[in-house]
């Protein structure tokens, strides 16, 4: 009888370890899935920080060239007036 009892007790014993097994593997899968999916995350997030990155250089290249043309146009808007003056004192 003691040797049916220590058969059954090991195989529930083995049946519990199995048991564990599976679940600690379901654990690592969900867990690679889970890192799988940060990794993929993390890519997206540098793909749109080097495309917002190459928008603000171009913003900022824009922002200069109509700076640039302000400046124009504010010189031309003096010379203009010194002119009208000119004309006006006549």
């Amino acid at each position: 009888m003691s040797g049916d009892t220590t058969l059954k007790d090991a195989i529930g014993r083995l049946g519990k370890a199995v048991e564990a097994l599976e679940a600690a593997a379901e654990d690592r899968l969900e867990k690679e899935r889970d890192f799988a999916e940060a990794e993929a995350e993390v890519q997206r997030m540098g793909a749109d920080r080097a495309r917002l990155a190459q928008e603000i250089d171009k913003s900022e290249a824009r922002a200069e060239r109509l700076a640039e043309v302000n400046r124009e146009v504010s010189r031309r808007l003096v010379a203009a007036m010194e002119t009208i003056r000119a004309v006006l004192d006549r």
